[in-house]
């Protein structure tokens, strides 16, 4: 037998759920309260502006917020539209009725919807997380409209009736419970709402209730109408006795007669309601940027750049985002980014919404098309939110990428802030990878920045391999002219694709030896030292199959050595590789003998492109590098007269001595020494200076 029925809610079941869980942060009734207020007055404005009502002289939009530290009480007035008994009932009594989605509905061909905030009528039960008892006073702009109080203490159970407020508009009265006091705190509360509601769109007044009258005094022509004049003052000019050039003294005027007026003190409203990211970006000046950023991060480093999003299809997204200035590597990388929901606050870094290598920056984002959960704090798990995501890659990639083209200079001025990010951003994802390759800088040992196609022009049909531009890089040809054992010729192959390989440093200081001999030679490399550049050449060497990086110190390139052949330097090979595994008492050392064009070089220390990228891959898991093989050689000059002294002296009493330091020298211009073998270096240094000294 089948049963069909209704199911059924007990409000005095999910009543305390509401008020202790639905909420994560108890301060974020504040928010709920004053999105209602703002919702109340721009339902009112568009009924005025459909001519159901007219407002009274002198009428303003406000919301005022009324702490009262010795009641232990806390007040919100707003002078939107009121209720009257029956909405009272309607939507303040029935959980989860939305009054905004009602008054859309009703007004559905006349309003927008994106300018109202509520949706779930769930946001006023927020304050019975604070109160043991609330109040509401509420006066509706219908017509003979009588006034309301409504009353309860967080049960189930409540009272209303007539009420006495005598203007159109809401008062609601919260008696703060003994844990939630803090918020009949002046300070308290200007923290709370400046946290929650800084760029609502109705001005919002704080003030302490019984405090005593403030005052303060301008210009009688600054007067506004709605100015409470205390006193007139008539200041008289000031004059000041003065020698003019000649010598001789005269009375001169300073500051002319003015009339001012003791007024008293003017509110000032909390809330920005024509906050910068609402505004057309050709409207914002470069100052109006700045003082933004200043207010809204507390952050007094100018930031490098910012972008103004504005979109209306198709979804509604408004914001700014700024590139901060990061000053050191100890700076803080991860950066804030605001969201806003109709101007009303919804939390920070809501990481779904900004990609992940743009954490770094910066701004506000303003979508009243966010799919938000209850509690109006998170974001539904949706895909209109990757539609976001994706649109702010895009907008990043289009301001760098223009930047690069119309502004070189200051692109590059910025790059070196920005370019940890936007390699990240290429490695994690491939439309912004393909937006952003193009524009990757790349700095070298001169100083001078260049993209990848400056540095390694891509071939084309038109520009046959034999007239291809040079750059200062070497070029190395995969397939060997030999012959094969059917008699074919690599020619005869199918020729796989010329590399050019680009040298790079990652230590401008430790590996200055090999960048001043790259420099002699006329050779160029660029800089990289971030961490992110390991595997970021990686990646470019899969995008670009004629491009392999290499690290300048990987190995001794033809440019540097004299032409001989393996022949000529074996049996000097051998001698100094004995010598030197007996020196340093290491018989697995791998020792290599090259002639030098610069005979003033001794030693080099040299690791394999492939085993260093293999180890640092492996220091980034936490695994033990040394548990890979792909140790470093030892290249010696045999056209160095210590090299030669070496090979002359094998038995010599300070040959060991030497080859130690040789080896020390050229490990210092390859890796930092650890702490041990940095300590032998010194004691031996200082006994070489000794032994120069007598």
């Amino acid at each position: 037998m089948t049963k069909t029925g209704n199911l059924s809610i007990n409000s005095e079941n999910i009543f305390p759920i509401i008020k202790k869980w639905l909420y994560s942060d108890h301060d974020i009734f504040v928010r709920e309260v004053i999105s209602n207020g703002c919702d109340a007055i721009t339902k009112l404005h568009k009924l005025e502006v459909m001519g159901e009502y007219a407002y009274p002289d002198g009428h303003k939009d406000s919301i005022q917020v009324i702490v009262n530290p010795e009641e232990k009480t806390l007040k919100f007035i707003d002078t939107g539209l009121g209720m009257t008994a029956d909405e009272v009932e309607e939507y303040i009594t029935q959980i989860a009725f939305s009054g905004a989605t009602a008054f859309l509905e009703k007004y559905k061909d006349k309003t927008n919807k994106d300018e109202i905030i509520g949706h779930f009528g769930l946001g006023f039960y927020s304050v019975f997380m604070v109160s043991d008892n609330v109040e509401i006073d509420t006066l509706s702009f219908q017509k003979d409209a009588s006034p309301v109080h409504w009353e309860c203490d967080g049960s189930s159970e409540y009272t209303i009736g007539d009420g006495t407020k005598t203007t159109v508009g809401t008062e609601i009265t919260l008696h703060l419970n003994e844990e939630s006091l803090e918020f009949a705190n002046e300070y308290r509360m200007r923290e709370v709402l400046e946290k929650y509601c800084s760029f609502m769109p109705v001005e919002i007044f704080l003030s302490k209730a019984n405090a005593p009258q403030e005052y303060e005094t301008i210009d009688e022509s600054e007067l506004r109408d709605d100015d409470v004049i205390v006193e007139r003052i008539h200041e008289d000019a000031k004059t000041e006795e003065k020698e003019d050039e000649n010598g001789n003294k005269e009375t001169v005027e300073v500051s002319p007669a003015r009339d001012r007026v003791k007024i008293n003190r003017r509110p000032v409203s909390i809330s920005d309601t024509h906050p910068l990211w609402t505004k057309h970006p050709n409207d914002c000046t470069e100052e109006e940027y700045k003082t933004f950023y200043r207010k809204v991060f507390m952050d007094y480093k100018e930031p490098l750049f910012w972008i103004h999003l504005n979109m209306d299809y198709p979804f509604n997204l408004k914001g700014i985002l700024y590139f901060p200035r990061i000053n050191t590597e100890y700076d803080s990388i991860e950066g804030t980014i605001k969201l806003y929901n109709n101007q009303v606050f919804i939390a920070d870094n809501i990481k779904e919404v900004i990609p992940e290598y743009l954490m770094l920056l910066k701004g506000v984002i303003d979508c009243p098309d966010f799919p938000l959960n209850v509690s109006r704090s998170a974001l539904q798990n949706d895909g209109f939110v990757k539609k976001i995501s994706d649109y702010i890659s895009k907008k990043v990639a289009d301001k760098l990428s223009g930047m690069c083209k119309t502004e070189r200079e200051t692109y590059e001025k910025y790059w070196d802030d920005i370019s940890p990010f936007l390699k990240y951003g290429c490695i994690k994802d491939q439309k912004f990878n393909e937006r952003m390759m193009d524009y990757i800088l790349y700095k070298d040992i001169n100083g001078k920045y260049q993209t990848l196609k400056e540095l390694v022009p891509e071939k084309t049909e038109e520009q046959p391999e034999d007239t291809q531009e040079k750059v200062d890089f070497d070029e190395s040809q995969d397939v060997p002219e030999e012959t094969s054992e059917a008699g074919d010729t690599a020619e005869n192959k199918e020729e796989e694709k010329k590399q050019t390989t680009v040298y790079y440093v990652t230590d401008e200081i430790q590996q200055s030896q090999y960048i001043n001999m790259f420099k002699d030679a006329g050779l160029n490399a660029v800089i990289l030292r971030h961490n992110i550049d390991t595997a970021f050449i990686t990646h470019v060497e899969r995008q670009r199959e004629d491009v392999k990086f290499q690290r300048i110190d990987a190995d001794v390139t033809d440019t540097f050595k004299e032409e001989t052949s393996g022949e000529d330097l074996k049996e000097t090979t051998d001698a100094l590789t004995e010598v030197f595994h007996k020196a340093l008492n290491n018989d697995k050392l791998q020792v290599k003998v090259e002639k030098l064009k610069n005979e003033n070089v001794s030693s080099l220390m040299i690791l394999s492109e492939e085993s260093r990228r293999m180890q640092d891959m492996m220091k980034m898991y936490g695994m033990d590098a040394a548990m890979y093989g792909g140790e470093e050689t030892l290249v010696l000059n045999a056209n160095n007269k210590l090299v030669s002294y070496i090979l002359e002296h094998k038995d010599g009493e300070h040959v060991p001595m030497i080859c130690q330091q040789l080896y020390d020298l050229a490990m210092l211009a390859h890796k930092p020494l650890n702490p041990d073998e940095m300590t032998k270096f010194i004691a031996r240094s200082n006994e070489i200076m000794m032994m120069l000294a007598k």
